[in-house]
C-alpha cells in the first residue's frame, strides 16, 4: 500500500530541513568563533556559534527555501532575503551580523558549491563590463537619479558622495569631506590660471573648492546624471562670483575635447568597466597637458582581482567594479602616464559609511515616505554590507598621483602638509574671491 502524498511531502521538508540545519551549522562554525550569533532556523531548531562574548546577534529565516538560498549563494541572496524579509534580525544590527560573518570568513573554507560560483564569477567578469556610453548612462542613472532628497537624508551639506579623509577617527563627517577635499586640492598643485577637469562632478561640490584656487582659470565639472548636474547647476547659481570660471556639462568623459592642467576624478572609475580602462587613461592623457597633474581617487581592492558582488550588482551600482591595483596600473602604463604617488586610504571608508548609515536609519521615515520599507530595507543593506567590507575584507580606497613629467611634482611628499595647512589657515572668506573665465580650447562636446 502506497503512504498517502501528504505524509511523503511532510517528510521530505522534514528532511531537506534538517539537511540545511546541518549544513548551516556546519558552515556558520566554521566562519563565527567570536562574538554570539544565535540563529532560529525555519523549522524552529536554535543554534549558536562564537565564544558567547560580546553583544548577542539573533537572525531567523522565514521559510526553507530562504535557508537554502542564503546557503547556497549569499552574495547574492542574503540581501534579496533581507529586503523580503524572509531574513529576519531578531536582536542586534544588521551591520553587526554582517561584521560577524566578514570578519573570519576569508580565512574560512566556504561549501563547494559557493566556491564555484566565485571562481565562474571572477572569470565572467570583463563580459560584464563593457561599459560603452548608452549603458554608462543607464547604470549612472539607475542609482545617481534617484530623487535627490534621499541623498540629502545622511550625506554632509556638500553631498560629497565618496570616502571621506579622516584626520582622526573621531573627527565629524562634514570635517572629514572637508579634509578631503583640501587632501585632492594639494595633491593637485593648483593655482592661478589653471585650468581643471573633474571626471564624475556629482553634485559639484569638489569642483566649486577647486575653483577657488584657481583664480583666473576655469573649472568643467561632467556627469552623466541629470539629478546631479542640475543640482550642481543650481549651487553654482548661487556663488555669483564663480559663474565665470565654472561650468557643468551633462556630459561622458568620451567626448570631452581640449587640454587642462589638471584632472580629477573621485568616485566615478569603479563606474569605468574592466573593459574600458586603457580607453579612459588614454583619453586622460589626451586631455592632460605636458606638465599637467591628474589625481585618480577610487574604490580598490588590496588583494587579488575579483568580482562585484552580484548583489550591489543588480540593485545599487549596475556595471561597477572594484579593481586591484594590478589591473589598474597596466592601463596607465599603455597610455603614457607616469604614476608619481600612490596613496592608499584604510578604514576610512568604513568610518564615512558608519556615519552614512546611522544618518539614514535616523531618516528611514523620511526615505520610506520618499519610497517605500524594501527600498529602505535594500538601502540599509547596501550601507551596512559595505561598511563591515571596507572593516574587515581587502576594500580600501587608491589616490593615483599621475603625470606625463617627473618634474612636474615636487621630489618630496612635503608639499601636502605644507598645501593642507595653508588651505587650514585661510578662511573660506578669503578662498571665496572672484573667479575670471579663462582663455582656453576647452570644448564641451
Amino acid at each position: 500500500m502506497r503512504p498517502p502524498r501528504n505524509f511523503v511531502l511532510r517528510h521530505a521538508e522534514a528532511a531537506a530541513s534538517a539537511f540545511s540545519n546541518w549544513i548551516m551549522k556546519r558552515a556558520l562554525s566554521r566562519i563565527v568563533t567570536r562574538g554570539c550569533l544565535n540563529v532560529t532556523t525555519s523549522n524552529g531548531l536554535q543554534l549558536s556559534f562564537g565564544d558567547r562574548s560580546g553583544e548577542r546577534v539573533h537572525v531567523s529565516f522565514a521559510d526553507l527555501a530562504a535557508q537554502w538560498a542564503f546557503l547556497a549563494d549569499a552574495d547574492l541572496r542574503l540581501g534579496e532575503l533581507y529586503m523580503d524579509r524572509r531574513f529576519l534580525i531578531e536582536q542586534g544590527s544588521l551591520h553587526e551580523f554582517l561584521a560577524m560573518m566578514l570578519r573570519e570568513s576569508q580565512n574560512a573554507r566556504h561549501p563547494l558549491i559557493a566556491r564555484l560560483i566565485d571562481r565562474a564569477r571572477t572569470r565572467l567578469r570583463i563580459f560584464r563590463h563593457r561599459n560603452l556610453p548608452a549603458r554608462s548612462q543607464a547604470n549612472v542613472a539607475h542609482h545617481y537619479d534617484l530623487d535627490g532628497r534621499l541623498y540629502a537624508l545622511f550625506l554632509d551639506a556638500d553631498r560629497q558622495y565618496s570616502c571621506a579623509y579622516f584626520e582622526s577617527p573621531d573627527q565629524s563627517l562634514e570635517a572629514a569631506q572637508r579634509a578631503k577635499e583640501r587632501h585632492l586640492a594639494a595633491k593637485l598643485l593648483l593655482g592661478p590660471g589653471k585650468s581643471v577637469l573633474d571626471i564624475g562632478c556629482g553634485w559639484g561640490g569638489l569642483a566649486l573648492h577647486v575653483a577657488r584656487h584657481v583664480p583666473g582659470g576655469h573649472v568643467l565639472g561632467i556627469t552623466l546624471s541629470e539629478e546631479q548636474h542640475g543640482y550642481a547647476l543650481k549651487r553654482l547659481a548661487e556663488h555669483e562670483r564663480m559663474q565665470a570660471g565654472v561650468r557643468f556639462a551633462l556630459q561622458d568623459y568620451r567626448s570631452v575635447r581640449g587640454r587642462f592642467d589638471r584632472i580629477v576624478s573621485v568616485g566615478m572609475f569603479e563606474h569605468v568597466g574592466l573593459a574600458s580602462y586603457r580607453a579612459f587613461f588614454e583619453k586622460c592623457a589626451e586631455l592632460l597637458e605636458d606638465d599637467g597633474i591628474m589625481v585618480l581617487h577610487t574604490i580598490g581592492c588590496s588583494a587579488t582581482p575579483g568580482f562585484t558582488t552580484p548583489w550591489l550588482d543588480k540593485y545599487i551600482f549596475p556595471g561597477g567594479y572594484i579593481p586591484a591595483l594590478s589591473e589598474i596600473l597596466p592601463a596607465i602604463e599603455k597610455a603614457g602616464l607616469a604614476v608619481t604617488d600612490i596613496e592608499v586610504l584604510r578604514l576610512h571608508y568604513a568610518w564615512t559609511l558608519a556615519h552614512w548609515r546611522k544618518r539614514f536609519v535616523a531618516r528611514w521615515q523620511d526615505a520610506a515616505a520618499l519610497y517605500d520599507e524594501r527600498f529602505c530595507r535594500m538601502w540599509e543593506y547596501y550601507l551596512a554590507s559595505a561598511e563591515a567590507a571596507f572593516l574587515h575584507e581587502d576594500l580600501v580606497v587608491f589616490q593615483i598621483q599621475l603625470s606625463k613629467r617627473n618634474d612636474a611634482i615636487p621630489v618630496t611628499r612635503d608639499y601636502i602638509g605644507d598645501h593642507e595647512r595653508a588651505a587650514v589657515q585661510c578662511s573660506e572668506a578669503d578662498l571665496e574671491g572672484p573667479v575670471e573665465r579663462k582663455t582656453d580650447d576647452v570644448l564641451i562636446g
